[in-house]
C-alpha cells in the first residue's frame, strides 16, 4: 500500500468549498479574520499557505532577494509597497469613459495617469476635471462598483 500525498486533493477541494468555509479554514492556518478580499484571493492564499505548512516555506535567502527587489521597484517608499500591485492596472491600459455622449480616454502610466497629454496622480483629478463635481475616479471609470468592491 502506498502513502498518497493528500495536499493535491486538499487544494483541488478548495475550489467547491463554500466561502464561509473557506473563511473557517483561513481562521485555522492564520490564526486571524480573513481579509474581505474576494473568494479567490482567499482560495490561492488558503493553497500557498497549505503546501507552506506541508512542504515548507520559501528560504530565508529567497525571502531576503525578494525583498531587495521589491526595495528597488519603490524605491525604498513604505507606503508604496503597502498598495496592493493588483489595484492599479498595468502601465499603458486605457481606460475609456463616456461622459454626457463624449468619449475619455485615459491612459495608466508607471507613475500614476495621462489624460489630454497631462499627467494625472488620481482617477478622482481627472474625473472631477472632467464633470466639475468630485467622483470617485475608481467608480468613474468602472474598475470599482459604488460599494467599494472591485
Amino acid at each position: 500500500m502506498t502513502n498518497l500525498d493528500p495536499i493535491p486533493a486538499r487544494l483541488a477541494a478548495l475550489k467547491t468549498t463554500p466561502t464561509p468555509e473557506l473563511k473557517q479554514q483561513w481562521r485555522e492556518l492564520f490564526e486571524s479574520e480573513p481579509p474581505a478580499f474576494n473568494r479567490r484571493y482567499l482560495e490561492s492564499r488558503l493553497a500557498y499557505r497549505i503546501q507552506e505548512l506541508a512542504y515548507g516555506g520559501l528560504k530565508p535567502e529567497t525571502v531576503k532577494r525578494l525583498e531587495a527587489l521589491g526595495e528597488q521597484l519603490d524605491g525604498g517608499n513604505i507606503t508604496t509597497r503597502r498598495i496592493r500591485a493588483d489595484l492599479k492596472p498595468i502601465a499603458g491600459t486605457r481606460l475609456p469613459r463616456e461622459w454626457q455622449g463624449v468619449e475619455y480616454i485615459v491612459t495608466v502610466t508607471a507613475d500614476g495617469f495621462e489624460w489630454q497629454g497631462r499627467p494625472y496622480k488620481s482617477l478622482s483629478a481627472i474625473a472631477r476635471a472632467i464633470t466639475g463635481t468630485r467622483w470617485n475616479g475608481w467608480v468613474f471609470f468602472g474598475l470599482k462598483n459604488h460599494r467599494g468592491r472591485t
